[in-house]
C-alpha cells in the first residue's frame, strides 16, 4: 500500500516538474549553506587540533605580549630573558623548561627567494630536550646537533618541489639573509604547517644573524612533571613573572597558556561562527518549508477534483492525508540530497583552492557522516511539517463539494 502511495506522489510531482523544482530551492540552498561551511569549519577545527597534538597537553607556553607584528613573542618593548627562563626551570611543578627565538627571514635556493619562519634550537642539554619534546624524526638526513655551525635542518614543505622549483634534500645549499647554511636533514611531516614550514638553526649562530641579544627569549616552553596539577604549575610561574617582570596582578605583560586552554579559545571562536551558519540556514530552510507549504495548497486546489474522485470510490481521510504528506515529505528529502551534494562539492572546491593558492593544508574540508545524515533528516522534517496543513486540508474536504468545483 505504502509503494502506491509512493508511486502516486511521484507520478503527481512529475506532471509538475517545475514547480517542484522551484519549490526544492529553498531547501536545498538552506542545506548546501550547510554543508559547505560546517564542513570547513570542521576541517579548519580538526587541523588546528592537529596542531596542538603535536605539543602534548602538559607543556606551558609562555610568551611576552604586546607585539606589533611577526611570530608570537616577537617584537615586544620587554622581552622574555635567559635568567626568567632559570627561574622558571626553578619551579616545584616544572621539570624543564626551553626557551626560543623566532625569526622571519629570506631563504634562497635554486634562484628563488621566499620568506620563511627560522626557529632557533637551544645549545645543549636543552636542546635535546626540544627535540623530544617536538618530537623530531628526520626523513632524509641526520638531525641537527646542539651548536653545530652552518648548518640546519628544515621542515617537510620544503621538500615540496613547488615551492623552489625543486625539492630541497639532504646536502641542499640554503642562503638565509644571504649566508650560506647546508641542509643536514628533512624533518618527517607532522601535520602542523608551521612545523612543517620552518626552519630549524642552532641557538647562537640564529642570535649573530639575526643581531639578537643573547639575554633575549621570544617564547619558553615549560613541560609540567607527571602527576603534578598543570593549573596550579601555571600560576606558580604566573606569580613568579610577575615578581621577576615587577608588574601586578591584572597587568601582566607575559602570558601562559597550556595547549587545552588555546584551543579552547580557538573553537569557542569557532563555535560563534558556526552558530552564525546555522542562523543564515535556517532562515533558508524556513522559506524553503514555507514554499512547500504554499505549492501544497496550491496542489490541492489543482486536484479539488481528484480527491473528490478518489473519496467518492471510497478512499478514507488517512489515504488523502498519506498522499499528500508523502509528497511534502519527498520535496524536502530530494531538497536535502541535492543539497549535501552540492554543499559537499562546494566545500571540497573551495577548500582545494585555499590549498593550492596559500601552498598549505590549513584550509580543509571534513564532510562526516553525521552531518550529512543530520541535514538529510532535518530536511525531511522541514518539507512533512510544511505539507501538514495542506495534507490535512485535502483530507478533510467534502466529497461533494470537491466533484461540484
Amino acid at each position: 500500500m505504502l509503494s502506491d502511495y509512493i508511486v502516486m506522489a511521484l507520478r503527481s510531482l512529475a506532471r509538475r516538474k517545475l514547480r517542484s523544482w522551484l519549490t526544492m530551492i529553498g531547501i536545498f540552498i538552506g542545506i548546501a549553506s550547510v554543508v559547505s561551511l560546517i564542513s570547513l569549519g570542521e576541517g579548519l577545527s580538526n587541523v588546528i587540533e592537529s596542531q596542538f597534538d603535536i605539543v602534548g597537553t602538559d607543556v606551558l607556553t609562555i610568551t611576552a605580549t604586546g607585539n606589533n607584528f611577526g611570530p608570537p613573542g616577537s617584537g615586544v618593548t620587554d622581552p622574555l630573558t635567559i635568567s626568567q627562563l632559570e627561574a622558571i626551570e626553578r619551579v616545584g611543578g616544572v621539570d624543564f623548561a626551553v626557551g626560543r627565538i623566532i625569526e622571519i627571514g629570506t631563504v634562497e635556493f635554486n634562484n628563488r627567494v621566499e620568506i620563511s619562519i627560522i626557529a632557533s634550537l637551544p645549545d645543549g642539554e636543552r636542546g635535546e630536550h626540544m627535540i623530544d619534546l617536538l618530537n623530531f624524526e628526520v626523513d632524509r638526513g641526520r638531525l641537527l646537533n646542539p651548536g653545530e655551525r652552518n648548518k640546519v635542518m628544515v621542515g617537510d614543505s620544503f621538500a615540496d618541489s613547488d615551492r623552489f622549483g625543486k625539492p630541497v634534500q639532504s646536502g641542499s645549499r640554503l642562503y638565509i639573509e644571504e649566508r650560506q647554511f647546508e641542509v643536514v636533514g628533512v624533518l618527517k611531516k607532522k601535520g602542523s604547517f608551521v612545523v612543517d614550514s620552518t626552519i630549524i638553526m642552532n641557538d647562537g649562530q640564529m642570535r649573530e644573524l639575526f643581531e639578537v641579544d643573547s639575554e633575549e627569549l621570544d617564547g619558553i616552553v615549560a613541560q609540567v612533571k607527571k602527576g603534578v596539577s598543570i593549573s596550579k604549575t601555571k600560576e606558580d610561574i604566573e606569580r613568579l613573572l610577575r615578581k621577576e617582570r615587577d608588574v601586578k596582578l591584572g597587568q601582566e605583560d607575559f602570558g601562559v597558556e597550556t595547549a587545552e586552554a588555546a584551543l579552547s579559545t580557538i573553537n569557542s571562536t569557532l563555535f560563534a561562527v558556526k552558530l552564525f551558519v546555522y542562523l543564515i540556514a535556517a532562515i533558508s530552510l524556513i522559506v524553503g518549508g514555507i514554499g512547500i507549504t504554499n505549492t501544497m495548497y496550491t496542489t490541492v486546489l489543482e486536484r479539488t477534483d481528484e480527491i473528490g474522485i478518489m473519496k467518492a470510490i471510497g478512499a478514507k481521510n488517512r489515504t488523502i492525508f498519506t498522499l499528500f504528506f508523502i509528497e511534502s515529505g519527498f520535496l524536502g528529502i530530494v531538497g536535502g540530497i541535492i543539497g549535501i551534494i552540492l554543499g559537499a562539492s562546494l566545500a571540497k572546491g573551495l577548500a582545494f583552492v585555499g590549498q593550492v593558492t596559500l601552498g598549505s593544508g590549513l584550509i580543509n574540508a571534513d564532510v562526516s557522516m553525521t552531518l550529512v545524515i543530520g541535514s538529510l533528516l532535518f530536511s525531511f522534517i522541514v518539507g512533512t511539517i510544511s505539507g501538514l496543513l495542506p495534507a490535512l486540508k485535502a483530507s478533510k474536504m467534502n466529497p461533494v463539494d470537491a466533484l461540484r468545483s
